[in-house]
């Protein structure tokens, strides 16, 4: 299913803040007007692929902010495991570090409202609900902007980790459009030309490059 152009769905859960503080009643909402955020989703505490993600976007966590971007991580974990977790040394295989905020998404319902959940509830013969598959999170990842509306989002399988510098050339690109009202094309990276959307802008552009 395809978030882009609507609004993320809202949410309230518990979350880790600060790489130790369990609050309750996280949510989104309080960045609509103020920030940008990457909201991305990651399988499971205690795994491989994981944290090499989460240690990739707290050494990047910098130029986010320089942008105004917030980011936030999520997992059907619950919160109590995300706090253990980032208790646990990176040479050790932890995220002790991870500061930006980590949502534990244990009812699975954020992550199947964003449709990055590896399984679904169903009602067997006897009308009990019951889960199938792994009822974990593919590595999805949203850019969100100001106004809570969903710019771009990309979902991996398991094994494929993401590339944090490509979540922040999206964002670049995204606040490019908003600031100059040009597009991005290929392959484009921040300071270089942008492209006015109509015929002139692409024969202009193409002839140049």
């Amino acid at each position: 299913m395809a978030l882009v152009g609507k609004k993320a769905p809202l949410f309230k859960a518990s979350a880790v803040i600060n790489g130790e503080e369990i609050v309750d009643n996280f949510s989104l909402e309080q960045y609509i007007g103020k920030k940008h955020v990457v909201f991305f989703f990651y399988p499971k505490d205690f795994t491989f692929v994981c944290p090499t993600e989460l240690h990739a976007f707290q050494e990047k966590l910098g130029e986010f902010e320089k942008r105004g971007v917030a980011v936030v991580g999520c997992s059907t974990d619950t919160e109590q495991s995300h706090w253990g977790w980032l208790q646990l040394d990176k040479k050790q295989g932890g995220i002790k570090g991870i500061t930006y905020p980590l949502v534990a998404d244990t009812t699975k319902i954020i992550s199947i409202n964003f449709d990055t959940l590896l399984g679904d509830y169903d009602v067997n013969e006897n009308g009990d609900l019951i889960a199938t598959g792994d009822m974990i999170a593919f590595r999805g990842l949203f850019l969100i902007d100001k106004a809570g509306v969903v710019r771009h989002q990309l979902i991996n399988d398991l094994p494929l980790g993401r590339n944090v510098d490509e979540a922040l050339r999206m964002v670049d690109a995204l606040q490019y459009f908003e600031e100059k009202g040009e597009v991005c094309p290929a392959n484009w990276t921040k300071g270089k030309d942008g492209m006015k959307a109509d015929h002139k802008g692409v024969a202009d552009y193409l002839s140049n490059h």
